[in-house]
């Protein structure tokens, strides 16, 4: 899936940087990979391309549409991997320095903006209301909200499979409705523990462990492991629908497929 925003204007590889920084608020975070420009590419910036990881298949699906810059969600450089420049990674870097393209990447901003933020968007998408952020957990990064109408589990799923394109695993007794409703999209299952203390009815997020299954049944609620790349699909896209219409710019977000 792609959509696309054409634009007529250029902005510096700087000032989209700077601009980037303040508006999602960089500087707050404490994260897992360094947040902002993460390889150089050619100083001004026409067309942009967005997606939820920097994987080879998206790097040339930017080639293909001649970008200036990717912005991503999941960029490079991890705390934990390795830190030389070879194989699968060297590939990909040498790819975006061909062809002289910036990577972006924002990974804990992209999850918290109230705006266009990852949790926000989702909230939107699901029709959530009164979304806001549960403030024990930093970096509001756990949010919170209830619905028009209580819903069955099987009707939630539904609702999840058809905004994610993704049918979601769940946990839980299908004999409860779900009225309020916590989530984190991504890889944050174990926040549920936190989720049942605010007696919320469901807690969604990207993926799932062995003893979620357990914290779930034993807490009493509802869990839906709905994708780690579906409920993160939308803040990266919602991020450069923003910049196209603020400075005018061409914009692609290419979805890479990816089940998980």
């Amino acid at each position: 899936m792609s959509t696309h925003q054409q634009g007529k204007s250029v902005i510096s590889r700087q000032d989209l940087s700077s601009y980037l920084d303040t508006f999602l608020n960089v500087s707050a975070f404490k994260d897992y990979a360094p947040n902002g420009l993460q390889v150089e590419g050619k100083g001004q910036i026409r067309t942009i391309v967005t997606g939820v990881t920097a994987c080879q298949a998206l790097i040339e699906q930017a080639i293909a549409v001649n970008a200036d810059a990717i912005l991503v969600h999941h960029g490079f450089f991890w705390k934990n991997e390795p830190e030389v420049i070879t194989g699968m990674k060297y590939r990909r870097i040498k790819a975006l320095m061909d062809h002289d393209i910036s990577l972006f990447g924002y990974h804990l901003p992209l999850d918290a903006h109230h705006g266009i933020g990852n949790n926000a968007q989702l909230a939107y998408q699901l029709g959530i209301l009164s979304p806001r952020v549960y403030e024990p957990v930093a970096q509001d990064l756990l949010w919170h909200g209830h619905l028009e109408h209580p819903v069955t589990a099987t009707e939630f799923s539904q609702l999840l499979n058809n905004v994610l394109k993704r049918e979601p695993l769940h946990i839980g007794d299908n004999s409860k409705s779900i009225s309020t409703i916590a989530w984190c999209t991504g890889g944050a299952q174990d926040y549920i523990d936190q989720a049942a203390q605010m007696g919320v009815d469901a807690f969604i997020s990207g993926e799932v462990s062995e003893r979620t299954y357990h914290a779930a049944m034993e807490q009493g609620i509802h869990y839906f492991a709905a994708g780690h790349h579906a409920t993160e699909q939308f803040g990266i896209k919602a991020l450069g629908q923003h910049l196209a219409s603020k400075f005018d710019l061409t914009h692609h977000f290419i979805d890479i497929v990816n089940p998980v």
